[in-house]
């Protein structure tokens, strides 16, 4: 039987439960254990598809479809672990399931309440991300919200009950914070008694105690924290912030003995470990040999969480060139209204712009594409940053004033970006989401293909609308080559421009495959493109 370890919050959000849950898991793997991830969001949304980035930042898709949660994106990037749908529950997914059983009868009469009926349901969620083909040594089950919040409550409960049933087989970390004030010059641990007192009331016990901190903490405030919380005092852990990168943390976390003390509670053999070659990347990020800007250009660079995979995908690929990469954000809405803005946009090495849905924002993207393709900037373009790519060469290069996306202007008479059904003249092609991984065939020659090195990729998807076929012929006679291709549907997946240093646009979110100790190749291509237009290589 798998290990389970549940892992909660308290006092404030955004203490990093999923980096610290990634970073244990990845620990354990550095150990020879197979581990499984699971987040359970007490959100009633089915899943984040629909939620504004602002509010719960990026949407991070499995291979399989799954709009999920932003922390899956950390347990890909330190782990080995396989993320599918049965990786993320939602409360809205649970109550959905048994609303759905109670209305076909299966419950046989019975009153359907929170208790069994929806624990229920979510232990049977637990058991599944447990029981995939992998067999894992050790499932992570990463609590969301904290402790206190009504939301959470069914999903404490029912890790109390898993705990209960499975004894010898489950452990409870929980991640705290003990603030400084600086009036008072003091580390206050009170917001960490009320927090793993309000956890003890549920019935939830905690193991093990991790405190977020801005330093190390004095032993004798852990002395402390283990007395009032009722833990040894080697199961309270401190983890102060890191000095460089994230990525930092599994380290830090490795020096407190933290591996060592899961092992011996759930009775696993402590085989040696080895992190060196994490260590030499981390080492590299922080002696790096050059620097380089590069403009992030989008409608949520206020809020970094909604561009979260990007930026790191910018980071690994920095890492592999041990070069620094500054990425500077810049709000789209407001490129055309302020010329200064532009101007500090031509300072950058290079240009990115993401993902995203509608109109806001869609003439400053055009605007910043036209720039990079005459002046010869490196531009990465991601999902809508290749719908951005088509319209504005379709615009000024092939000198369709009009041309523009459908979902930006249903009425255009160039709909160079559209859905399906709108191109074949079908209702039932269109309107629907493309989720999840697709296979592409790459042009031999291409940019693409030299930096994937291969002819045949697979690449994770989240949109709806594509590039429209009947102007390949126009493009790639102008310049703008169609390299990557979903052969089953003869869908574009992938454009570049010929005779420019790195003008490449994607039709999938390649950031989502991105690793520290695996950079994607269109993100090295791009970084390496960088490099080179500022003589660096």
């Amino acid at each position: 039987m798998s290990k389970y370890i549940f892992i909660t919050g308290g006092v404030v959000s955004s203490l990093g439960k999923g980096l610290t849950a990634a970073s244990m898991a990845m620990l354990l793997e550095s150990r020879g254990y197979k581990v499984a991830m699971l987040k359970l969001d007490p959100y009633l949304n089915v899943d984040p598809g629909t939620m504004n980035p602002f509010q719960h930042g990026e949407v991070y898709v499995t291979d399989d479809g799954a709009e999920t949660d932003l922390d899956l994106g950390h347990y890909f990037r330190f782990t080995h672990t396989v993320l599918t749908k049965n990786s993320n529950t939602t409360s809205g997914q649970v109550y959905h399931t048994v609303i759905k059983k109670e209305r076909h009868g299966d419950y046989l009469g019975n009153t359907v309440q929170v208790i069994p009926h929806i624990t229920d349901e979510i232990k049977h969620r637990i058991r599944l991300a447990a029981n995939h083909d992998q067999k894992p040594d050790i499932t992570f089950v990463e609590i969301g919200g904290t402790v206190g919040d009504i939301e959470s409550l069914p999903f404490l409960e029912a890790i109390r009950q898993f705990r209960l049933e499975n004894p010898q087989h489950c452990m409870n970390i929980h991640l705290t914070y003990v603030p400084y004030l600086t009036a008072a010059q003091e580390l206050k641990t009170k917001p960490t008694q009320h927090s793993v007192q309000t956890l003890r009331g549920i019935g939830v016990i905690p193991d093990l105690i991790i405190c977020r901190c801005d330093n190390p903490l004095p032993q004798e405030l852990k002395e402390k924290i283990a007395l009032f919380c009722s833990v040894p005092q080697h199961a309270v852990i401190d983890a102060p912030n890191v000095k460089t990168s994230l990525y930092e943390v599994p380290l830090i976390l490795k020096q407190s003995g933290l591996d060592e003390l899961i092992c011996k509670f759930l009775g696993l053999s402590c085989s040696p470990s080895s992190l060196q070659h994490w260590e030499a990347l981390i080492a590299k990020a922080a002696n790096p040999k050059s620097r380089v800007t590069v403009g992030l250009v989008g409608k949520y660079v206020q809020h970094k969480d909604a561009y979260m995979c990007v930026f790191e995908a910018l980071e690994h690929a920095g890492i592999h060139f041990q070069t620094k990469v500054l990425v500077k954000p810049f709000d789209s809405d407001k490129l055309t209204e302020e010329p200064a803005m532009m101007e500090e946009l031509k300072a950058c090495d290079g240009v990115v712009i993401p993902g995203g849905f509608g109109v806001r924002g869609w003439i400053g993207k055009i605007q910043t594409a036209r720039y990079c393709r005459e002046s010869s900037v490196p531009y990465l373009g991601l999902c809508l940053g290749m719908q951005v790519m088509a319209v504005e060469f379709a615009r000024n290069v092939l000198h369709l004033e009009d041309a523009n996306s459908t979902e930006m202007d249903p009425e255009t008479k160039n709909p160079i970006i559209s859905l399906l059904s709108e191109q074949k003249h079908v209702n039932d092609l269109g309107g629907t989401m493309r989720l999840g991984a697709y296979e592409c065939h790459l042009k031999r020659g291409s940019k693409a293909h030299s930096a994937y090195e291969a002819l045949v990729i697979s690449e994770r998807h989240r949109h709806r609308y594509e590039f429209n076929n009947l102007y390949e012929k126009s493009c790639e006679a102008s310049g703008l080559l169609l390299s990557g291709r979903y052969e089953k549907q003869n869908l574009c997946e992938i454009l570049e421009l010929k005779d420019h240093p790195w003008m490449v646009g994607v039709q999938f979110h390649p950031e989502f495959k991105s690793k520290l100790t695996e950079p994607h190749p269109l993100f090295k291509g791009f970084i390496q493109a960088v490099l080179q237009r500022k003589g660096l290589t």
